[in-house]
């Protein structure tokens, strides 16, 4: 139902008073006079301490995509509870509807929550990138951010943990570099998407301990892997741009793994998710061949990538990013997967 139009009222003018003469100051005014007080500042909500041995409540935006669905395997295998927020009529008790465009999202469900984990924004593998595209793929991620950020600033007790999803893209093509979360932004599209992503993130309230998850090249049941697979199948595979760009990957298990161990680690701020052991395209793009048993041998020269794909071709495919997951190893995260070809042989595994 239509919310009923407000009609403005005029509001009546006040009687006029007549003037009454100050009293003349006393010559000890200055002296007598009391210092006005300071407005009080309100203090931040207290953080709400978790840990590891807890039963969380964790909400999540963004979970019907590939790492969004093996995040709920995993935290519900680990006996979590995991609400979802959709944007279509609910079908379960755990859903509840938002439309972030509209900013429109029951600050309340907030109140009750652990963790608000932050999966939205349209996808990077829908090729090529036309100006409408990439206008949505930073639409997207601006709108859901900030429509999170809001309703966490509206709850009366914010949840204690903060989970945004960014990505690698941030650090740019970086031939020679080894990249950590220290190091400096790049330049591209994406980059400057990422910088303007992580800052609506980080305006959360002061009691809420944000996290910020740069992902790398995702091995799984689809994303990246799924026009190599397709090309793979028919046998025309091979290197991209001459295949020694170091591609950051990460295995789909280890990815959502992750984001299960920071959400009750103390970490804050970036947060690189990429495999432990750097590989280049070529090493990828050969494990997958092998796996489907089929050549790797027709390579797809840059400047037909570049001219074919444009900015997604330069960013996804060709841009040279050693990224090391510093923190999370620092932090004690274990991986599953060490290898990009451990990671390729799970996500083959998985198709069948």
């Amino acid at each position: 139902m239509a919310a009923p139009k407000r009609v403005p009222v005029p509001s009546a003018k006040p009687p006029v008073k007549p003037a009454v003469k100050a009293p003349a100051r006393p010559a000890n005014a200055r002296a007598a006079a009391k210092k006005p007080e300071s407005p009080a500042v309100p203090k931040p909500a207290p953080r709400r301490r978790i840990d590891r041995s807890s039963t969380l409540r964790v909400l999540i935006a963004g979970a019907s995509g590939m790492i969004g669905t093996e995040l709920v395997r995993q935290l519900e295998s680990a006996g979590h509870t995991v609400q979802t927020l959709v944007r279509r009529e609910p079908m379960q008790p755990s859903e509840f509807t938002w439309a972030p465009d509209a900013k429109i999202l029951d600050f309340r469900l907030l109140d009750d929550v652990d963790a608000v984990i932050n999966l939205s924004g349209a996808s990077l593998n829908r090729l090529p990138w036309t100006g409408g595209w990439k206008k949505e793929i930073l639409r997207s991620r601006i709108k859901a951010t900030s429509a999170l950020v809001e309703a966490m600033g509206m709850a009366s007790s914010p949840p204690p943990v903060f989970l945004s999803g960014s990505a690698v893209g941030f650090y740019g093509n970086r031939p020679g570099e080894t990249l950590t979360e220290s190091s400096s932004k790049g330049t591209g599209f994406l980059a400057d998407v990422v910088e303007e992503w992580e800052a609506t993130a980080r305006l959360v309230p002061a009691s809420t301990r944000t996290v910020l998850l740069r992902t790398g090249v995702v091995l799984g049941t689809g994303g990246a892997l799924g026009p190599l697979k397709a090309l793979t199948k028919l046998g025309v595979s091979g290197p991209l741009g001459g295949g020694a760009q170091h591609w950051p990957w990460v295995s789909l298990h280890d990815e959502a793994a992750a984001i299960v161990h920071l959400l009750t680690s103390s970490v804050a701020g970036p947060v690189n998710i990429t495999g432990p052991t750097p590989a280049v395209e070529n090493e990828i793009g050969r494990a997958l061949a092998e796996q489907l048993h089929r050549p790797y041998a027709i390579p797809a020269p840059r400047f037909a990538l570049e001219l074919a794909l444009g900015d997604a071709g330069r960013e996804l495919l060709l841009a040279d990013q050693l990224v090391t997951p510093a923190v999370l190893l620092a932090d004690g995260f274990s991986f599953r997967h060490t290898t990009s070809t451990e990671a390729i042989t799970a996500a083959v595994e998985s198709w069948s």
